[in-house]
Order: structure tokens, then C-alpha cells, then sequence
């Protein structure tokens, strides 16, 4: 049977890695947030804030899968919580083998067993990829867009969304579409502002982008 006391020590020790992790991805001290299950989700999504000259990619996949492991052992959630966090989490495995139909598979199920605005929102997110990788820019971006309904502080989303309106302004150019193409780079523009104003230290590209071009 677990003691009060080694539950709190747990609680400690996860909390002083979490807050490591987040000193190694960010650069700097950030709060834990308050609900344990946006503790869950948050962290398993921390690798999409890491600019990419600071990855590593074996070391960040390991660690957050063993503590990710650790934090839907320890942490008080209810059954249908810890089933659906189960199912994003083998769907980000399957995402990253390059296998999307099972990916997928399983965050339907996430899906259907997660209420949660706040979590949800990170599972519509990783759907968004999915389809973007498949070129399916117009599923992806209905998929982005839901994730920002229910969290609007998701910069990856922002980010993704500005490049689907970045890569067809390129195309309406090539076209000769000059107004479209100016259109889709003002949309471009306005997503990239907003995600850089959400992780200001990423999305160094854009950035650039942004001051070239007087945008």
C-alpha cells in the first residue's frame, strides 16, 4: 500500500524533473500548471517548444516517455483520464513510426473518451499534423483551427496554420495571382505574429520572414 509520504516524494521528484525539462526546453523557469491532467498532456507536448538546434532527439523521446509513464501512474485521474491519455499517447508513438492510420485510430479514441477542452485540443493539434503530412491542407487546417478553440495559447498550431497559408501565397505567386498571393502572405503574416508573440524564442524562419519582407 502507498504512503501518504511516498506519494508526496514522488510528487517532488516528478516535479523537479518536469521543471528541469522545462528549463532544458525553454531556456528558462516556468510554474507547473495547477490541474495534474494539463500536466500530463502539457508535458508530453513540451518537445514541440524546443527550438531545433536544442534537440536531441533520442534523449527528449526517452525521457518524456518514462516520466510520461510516471505521471499517469502517480497522479490522481479517473479511469476514463487515464484510458484517454493512454490512446494519445500510443498515437503519438504510432505518429512518429510514420504509421497514421493507426495514429489516427487512436486518437479517435482519445477523442471519444476525453471531455476536456483544454486536453482535446492537443489531440485535434497532432490530427492537424497528420493530414498536413498526407498534403491534406485543408483537413489539417479544420483540425488546427479546433485546437484553437479550445486553447488559443497553442503556438505549434499558429505556426502551422501561418506555413498552409505561406506555402499557397508561394503557389497564387507562381500563378501570377498576385492579389490572392498577398492575401494568403497577410494570413501567413498574422498566424506567425501570434505565434511568435506566444514562443518568441522559436520560429526563427518567420522571424526573418516577417522583417525581409515589411510584414
Amino acid at each position: 500500500m502507498c504512503r501518504l509520504s511516498d506519494f508526496l516524494l514522488h510528487e517532488r521528484l516528478i516535479g523537479s524533473c518536469l521543471e528541469s525539462c522545462y528549463e532544458l526546453l525553454l531556456g528558462r523557469k516556468l510554474s507547473l500548471v495547477s490541474s495534474p491532467r494539463y500536466t500530463i498532456y502539457t508535458y508530453i507536448n513540451l518537445y514541440d517548444f524546443m527550438p531545433r538546434s536544442q534537440r536531441n532527439d533520442n534523449f527528449i523521446d526517452k525521457t518524456f516517455t518514462v516520466v510520461a509513464d510516471i505521471l499517469l501512474k502517480v497522479l490522481p485521474t479517473t479511469r476514463n483520464e487515464k484510458e484517454a491519455f493512454v490512446y494519445y499517447r500510443d498515437g503519438m508513438s504510432a505518429q512518429a513510426e510514420g504509421e497514421y492510420a493507426e495514429a489516427l485510430q487512436n486518437y479517435y479514441q482519445a477523442m471519444r473518451l476525453e471531455v476536456d477542452p483544454y486536453d482535446r485540443s492537443y489531440i485535434f493539434y497532432n490530427i492537424g499534423l497528420i493530414h498536413t503530412s498526407n498534403g491534406e491542407h485543408t483537413k489539417a487546417l479544420e483540425y488546427y483551427y479546433q485546437a484553437l478553440d479550445r486553447n488559443p495559447a497553442l503556438p505549434q498550431a499558429l505556426n502551422n496554420i501561418a506555413v498552409i497559408y505561406h506555402y499557397r501565397g508561394e503557389q497564387a505567386l507562381e500563378a501570377g495571382n498576385i492579389p490572392d498571393s498577398e492575401t494568403l502572405f497577410g494570413k501567413a503574416a498574422e498566424y506567425w505574429k501570434e505565434a511568435i508573440r506566444l514562443a518568441p524564442l522559436n520560429y526563427s524562419e518567420a522571424q526573418n520572414w516577417l522583417q525581409t519582407t515589411g510584414r
